[in-house]
């Protein structure tokens, strides 16, 4: 692992010369894509604890930061990634199992350790480039045969696809990872995280805007995805527009609790759902949709927007942040239920402040009987 360590970080050195191309690496020969020290995190600062990031239980709308860097502050690189679930019989078993996670920005290739049929990771053939046009991000998927070792008699791998985003600046990165040959969701995680660049290490530091009335301010940017189920095989691609919304202390002197004044409104809007070979398949959702609709209720003209709740308790001095997220009906019913993560980097009193976020949604399938659907999709989103 010691000699993995230091070839990756040798890759990511010759990333800082690909600034102009679609995708590049953080140039952090530290990248917590490849870092095991976590933390249980919380955005209030109230109920840290530290955990191996080997165990753990599936996300939940608790408040709770996925695992990830143990003691955070507005001056240092983070990264989260998704909680490990070991136990066979809950629901999530599987989640978190992805890591390791980086990208040869040289190659444009992806390498995910911790997961079985996905090729020969991470020593040999890579993830590749897959169909799919993701805006500003990119999907990657794994090889579709592995030779025996002895024999050389092809090995057919399971279905393994990654999207992978990162900001202009190289601060902010995310990864997403997810399988599509178990019944239920199968073996994947995510992983999102804010960098300190070598020829700019102040670049990371958060400023966060002053608070109100000043102290507003909108994000937009592209959101990329997978979607996996319970109850069948398969896996999804989906591509959709990210908006946020902060407003500083809005909520002061009406909550209790460390940070707990900030508030943050966020919409996954204009969503596409495409196949794995990069075709549209929205219309096939849209109308299964509103099939299921009561009658007489007027038809649902897109695929339903992802909107974040907006309260107070949700974001830290670290920039750090998570809430609860759902879409609903055209009668206003809910449909869908998860949670948003999210991490701000750089300066947001200038044009300079960015954000990398998560997103996890689940709801029922309306394309298939007893079948639930669950999406993960991240975004960078610039003022």
């Amino acid at each position: 692992m010691a000699d993995k360590k230091a070839a990756i970080g040798m890759v990511k050195q010759l990333l800082s010369v690909s600034a102009l191309c679609l995708l590049v690496a953080c140039g952090n020969s530290s990248n917590p894509f490849m870092d095991d020290e976590t933390d249980d995190g919380d955005p209030a600062g109230e109920n840290g604890g530290e955990t191996d990031g080997d165990t753990g239980g599936p996300i939940e709308s608790d408040g709770r930061l996925p695992p990830g860097t143990t003691d955070p502050t507005p001056d240092t690189s983070i990264y989260r990634s998704e909680a490990r679930v070991t136990d066979a019989n809950d629901s999530n078993y599987g989640n978190g199992f992805a890591n390791d996670i980086f990208y040869d920005g040289e190659n444009d290739t992806f390498y995910v350790d911790g997961l079985a049929f996905d090729g020969t990771q991470p020593d040999g053939v890579a993830y590749s480039r897959a169909a799919g046009k993701l805006g500003s991000h990119a999907a990657y998927e794994a090889p579709t045969f592995v030779p025996d070792d002895v024999t050389g008699t092809p090995i057919r791998q399971f279905t393994h696809r990654a999207v992978y985003g990162v900001s202009p600046s190289g601060v902010s990165e995310f990864a997403v990872v997810r399988t599509g040959n178990y019944a239920n969701y199968g073996f994947g995680g995510f992983i999102y995280q804010r960098n300190q660049l070598e020829d700019d290490p102040t670049a990371d530091d958060l400023v966060l805007p002053p608070e109100r009335p000043e102290g507003q301010a909108t994000y937009s940017g592209d959101y990329a995805g997978l979607r996996d189920f319970q109850g069948r095989g398969g896996l999804e691609l989906v591509r959709a527009q990210a908006e946020i919304d902060i407003d500083i202390g809005a909520f002061e002197g009406s909550c209790t609790g460390t940070n707990c004044e900030h508030a943050i409104r966020g919409y996954i809007f204009d969503r596409e759902i495409l196949d794995l070979n990069g075709n549209d398949i929205s219309a096939d959702y849209l109308a299964a949709l509103n099939d299921d609709l009561p009658d007489g209720t007027p038809p649902a003209p897109e695929i339903p927007t992802i909107t974040f709740r907006v309260g107070p308790g949700v974001m830290d001095e670290n920039g750090e942040a998570t809430g609860g997220v759902d879409t609903v009906d055209p009668e206003g019913n809910e449909l869908d239920t998860g949670n948003y993560y999210l991490l701000l980097s750089g300066d947001h009193t200038t044009g300079d402040g960015e954000i990398a976020g998560i997103v996890v949604i689940e709801g029922d399938d309306p394309r298939f009987d007893n079948v639930t659907v669950r999406e993960t999709g991240g975004f960078i989103a610039t003022r």
